[in-house]
């Protein structure tokens, strides 16, 4: 597997990333600033958590105006992987790679914490490692991750089995307590919690491991491949 997490001004999730990938999982990984305009060579591409442009605007507003984003777009219709986590999430819906949108909690407040999430399918190749139903826990830094979208784009995101991690107990008021979703194509996924802050048991142990374990696994076989 070789890597590419994006790191925009205001990241800082980045490192978390790369040690996930490159020193526990063993993989090839490479940092791309947000100024690159290739992914060349890349089998997956990650955009981390933080505080892309300072979160002017909206969360992840600007960043969907960098200049990578239109190799990142190319990538993903190529039925390359990406993942976006946190911040991430939020770029990724404001580029239109993924449905919906996030918006502030319903406490109005930033929200850190472990929290249980319920594995809603376990047939991506984001989730294969996973069972399906089975509740793993992984901390969530976030202030805009309610989810929403309108009621027909719900509608199709349940049909089509985009949804890939929901809340056991809802944090921050996300539509049917949506934690991460996949596009149509099943090749791009967002998730508010952070796996890359679960990979080691001596910090927040390790349920996060599976995201990056069943990317390798899909990545290896080619038995996930987006459609």
């Amino acid at each position: 597997m070789n890597a590419a997490v994006i790191s925009f001004p205001g990241s800082n999730c980045d490192d978390d990333l790369m040690h996930a990938i490159g020193t526990v999982l063993g993989e090839r990984v490479t940092k791309v600033a947000a100024s690159a305009t290739t992914l060349t060579g890349f089998d997956l591409v990650l955009v981390p958590g933080g505080f892309s442009y300072g979160d002017y605007l909206r969360s992840g507003a600007i960043a969907k105006f960098a200049p990578i984003m239109p190799a990142l777009k190319a990538f993903a219709a190529a039925g390359g992987y990406v993942l976006g986590i946190c911040n991430g999430f939020q770029i990724l819906t404001e580029a239109g790679l993924l449905p919906g949108a996030l918006q502030w909690n319903t406490s109005l407040q930033f929200i850190c914490e472990p929290e249980p999430l319920v594995v809603a399918n376990a047939h991506t190749a984001f989730s294969n490692r996973y069972r399906a139903g089975q509740t793993v826990t992984l901390p969530i830094a976030h202030g805009e991750g309610n989810y929403y979208a309108d009621p027909a784009t719900l509608q199709a995101i349940e049909a089509n089995g985009q949804v890939v991690f929901r809340y056991a107990h809802n944090p921050n008021g996300s539509l049917n307590d949506i934690a991460g979703l996949t596009n149509a194509a099943g090749n791009v996924l967002g998730m508010m919690p952070h796996p890359e802050r679960a990979v080691e048991q001596l910090i927040f142990g390790t349920d996060g491991l599976g995201v990056f374990e069943s990317l390798k696994e899909a990545i290896e076989e080619g038995a996930y491949a987006a459609n």
